[in-house]
């Protein structure tokens, strides 16, 4: 697997089947794995945060989250296949844990929006076993009730929506007691899977402008937005 890094980062140059391959790869070898969605945010929120950085540099795969990055390769006469989001592969996995019989649990998110999630996928994938949806908190003193609460469950796969660093760090924190095979950050996925919040059109998504419709639909966002002009300007 090749690797691109971006600011002493690691970006894995996988594409959409290749990322679901590995997960049901992880899934088969047992845990634990922790997968990171990496996008400019990531990157320069990891150049003055050391431990987000320490968990970057250990996670077992960095997929191309952002369209940025794919452009930023370019420029460097680099090539990154493709853009592979979380929020597009999350439903794609759970096809294929319905098929094959993963248990899935969902962590974090707003009250309630995690079981919403999960009733949606379970109607569209009526097979998907999903063994826990639950708001709970990334606090360090939540930490012990989560993870008894997870390893009761027996997940195969574990999405945790705390967003970015925070879910990365708490995954990365407990992986050895929760010995589950497959973790991930998913960010607001979940909120996008129930309609909390929109998706960006197609084609936007396409070129590489989500961030360009969440500033427009939540102009609050625009600290965050920075980090793609400073990643731009680094880069």
């Amino acid at each position: 697997m090749n690797s691109i890094t971006f600011l002493s980062v690691r970006v894995d140059d996988v594409t959409f089947p290749e990322t679901l391959s590995l997960m049901e790869s992880f899934i088969a070898e047992g845990g634990p794995h922790q997968i990171c969605t990496v996008n400019p945010e990531f990157i320069m929120l990891a150049q003055h945060d050391q431990e987000f950085r320490a968990v970057l540099a250990r996670s077992d795969l960095n997929i191309p989250d952002g369209g940025y990055l794919r452009w930023a390769a370019h420029f460097r006469g680099l090539r990154l296949r493709e853009q592979v989001t979380g929020s597009d592969g999350l439903p794609l996995f759970a096809e294929i844990a319905a098929r094959r019989g993963y248990r899935i649990f969902f962590l974090g998110a707003g009250e309630g929006v995690a079981e919403r999630a999960a009733k949606k996928l379970c109607e569209r994938f009526p097979d998907l076993q999903v063994v826990g949806a639950y708001a709970g908190s990334p606090a360090v003193n939540d930490e012990d009730a989560l993870v008894a609460r997870v390893r009761a469950a027996r997940p195969d796969a574990l999405f945790v929506a705390y967003g970015a660093p925070q879910q990365d760090k708490w995954i990365a924190r407990n992986a050895r007691r929760l010995q589950v095979p497959l973790m991930m950050g998913i960010g607001g996925t979940l909120d996008y899977i129930v309609g909390t919040v929109p998706r960006a059109p197609h084609w936007m998504r396409r070129l590489g402008l989500e961030w360009l419709y969440r500033l427009i639909r939540q102009p609050w966002r625009w600290r965050r937005q920075l980090a793609i002009w400073q990643f731009a300007w680094h880069s």
